[in-house]
């Protein structure tokens, strides 16, 4: 090292290359040193991990240091590792797998949610009274039982469905038979449950004027409504087509539900601790997923600075140590079954992205190749692909 800071160092009085080696010494001690740490510490460290037989997560905390000339490198660090630990017999780790099949009653209800989708609410014209499965037009004045100070309920041409399944029950019970122009008062008891927090446990009671009669009018399945829904001929290329989305969509949910209980199943038979760096770098991912989620539903990041972090992160721990533990596994399984990535299955990881982000490709693969990220898809995809090897061969 002296010697190639000797022959390139330039130094008042002495000439390129002719600088005695002890200037050198006392003139780039500094820099000397550094360097000397910086070819030696890697190598030595990855020497050492090679003869203790363990795999390091992230990098060592150095905690002693000596570099005397004339000495030996002497260092001292710590740092993670990921434990060993046995996978013997995950081939008899099982776990039931249910039939993604779909059944008629499926079809029908996916047939009729369409239905629902494109029903259509038109006022009723004729003389008569409000009777279920009608729509009342209301509006509405209420206040809590016991607060009269509280902020007053209210709701102008609101429309509530008699009889439906949301409406509450009092509601249903004073509309039914009532007619348009008329004024009804109803006391309305809300369950400890209910999802708005203001009344859930209260009692309300309501002024309501009945303003108007509406009823909901779902489309024929014809092929008629076929063709308004999509390219679809008829009714019959519309079913096909709701038969094909249906029965993928069953297959990924009862692929993912039994693939998950496999996980915990493997974890259950192979215990073992995991390091705390990688636990933390998953709860930063699934709190960095959380907050992408909360900011496309409109939350500002003033309203995410105000959240409970702490707590937050307390709540994702156990999620985060099973998928850790999770992908452990799966890598040690992958290596025994010798499951392998081909380039072109990561291109295609990488060409999707590049669609998703709308960056050129060769763009993002050069910045995936910079940070590691290209490694960590071709082992994400190491590790789904061992996934599918297990759920494929579960007996069902």
């Amino acid at each position: 090292m002296t010697k190639e800071y000797q022959r390139y160092a330039k130094i008042p009085g002495f000439r390129p290359g002719k600088v005695p080696e002890a200037v050198i010494r006392r003139r780039f001690a500094n820099e000397i040193r550094k360097e000397v740490i910086d070819s030696l510490l890697p190598e030595r460290f990855n020497q050492a991990m090679r003869d203790l037989g363990v795999t390091p997560v992230g990098q060592p905390q150095v905690t002693e240091l000596t570099v005397d000339e004339g000495s030996p490198l002497h260092v001292k660090a710590v740092f993670e590792f990921i434990p060993a630990f046995s996978i013997e017999g995950y081939k008899d780790v099982t776990v039931p797998k249910p039939s993604a099949e779909i059944t008629e009653d499926e079809v029908r209800q996916e047939m009729e949610q369409l239905r629902e989708s494109r029903a259509t609410v038109e006022p009723v014209e004729e003389d008569r009274a409000i009777t279920d499965g009608d729509w009342a037009q209301i509006s509405y004045k209420g206040t809590l039982e016991g607060d009269p100070e509280a902020e007053a309920v209210s709701g102008e041409e609101t429309l509530v469905e008699i009889g439906g399944k949301d409406t509450v029950e009092a509601f249903t019970t004073a509309l039914r038979g009532a007619k348009p122009g008329q004024s009804l008062n109803v006391s309305a008891a809300y369950p400890d449950e209910y999802p708005e927090k203001r009344l859930a446990g209260k009692t309300v009671d309501y002024t309501i004027d009945v303003k108007g009669i509406k009823k909901r009018n779902l489309p024929e399945l014809d092929d008629e409504f076929a063709k308004e829904v999509g390219s679809f001929e008829n009714v019959a290329d519309l079913e096909k087509r709701v038969r094909e989305n249906l029965t993928n969509r069953k297959q990924r949910a009862v692929e993912g539900e039994t693939k998950d209980k496999l996980f915990e199943a493997l974890i259950e038979r192979f215990p073992f601790a995991v390091p705390e760096s990688l636990v933390q770098e998953q709860i930063d991912a699934r709190l960095d997923r959380g907050l992408r989620a909360l900011a496309a539903q409109g939350m500002s990041p003033d309203q995410m600075r105000k959240l409970d972090f702490g707590r937050l992160r307390a709540a994702q721990r156990d999620s985060a140590v099973n998928e850790v533990k999770s992908s452990l596994l799966l890598a040690r399984i992958a290596n025994e079954e010798n499951v392998t990535v081909t380039d072109e299955e990561v291109d295609r990881e990488i060409h999707i992205a590049a669609l998703q982000s709308r960056e050129p490709v060769d763009t993002l693969k050069g910045r995936l190749t910079q940070d590691g990220g290209l490694a960590r898809i071709r082992e994400q995809l190491k590790r789904e692909k061992t996934a599918q090897l297990l759920y494929e061969r579960l007996p069902g």
